[in-house]
């Protein structure tokens, strides 16, 4: 399996355990692109509580290590669950509570990135 094909497969179900879990408002950003940035894709998305947002993390965690066998090799802000980073090397995932993600503005960060929003599951 090519690099690139297995970047993908990461990304996709990282993006459907956020789904799984309701996480709101899925952005994939594309920063290959971007000379020296700290990774190939950010995805960000938001949650409406400490709960929810450690359950997204919690669900991307089980369902990428099951399935397609890989681990983060960092996380942190679990401990209060308003931003939890999650870093897999080549894709770094953001949840966030939303007043959090409003205040920091990280999509304005990256602008200049290829950005995918994901449609909300209803």
């Amino acid at each position: 399996m090519s690099k690139n094909t297995q970047k993908q497969q990461l990304i996709d179900k990282i993006v459907e355990a956020i789904q799984d879990t309701k996480g709101e408002d899925i952005k994939i950003f594309d920063l290959s692109k971007i000379e020296n940035s700290v990774a190939e894709t950010f995805i960000i998305c938001s949650g409406n509580s400490n709960t929810q947002v450690n359950a997204i993390a919690g669900n991307i965690e089980k369902k990428v290590r099951n399935e397609v066998k890989e681990r983060p090799w960092h996380v942190e802000g679990t401990d209060n669950a308003m931003w939890i980073l999650m870093d897999y090397v080549s894709v770094v995932v953001h949840v966030f509570q939303r007043q959090i993600r409003d205040y920091y503005e990280i999509e304005e960060l990256w602008g200049d990135a290829k950005i995918t929003a994901i449609e909300d599951i209803l």
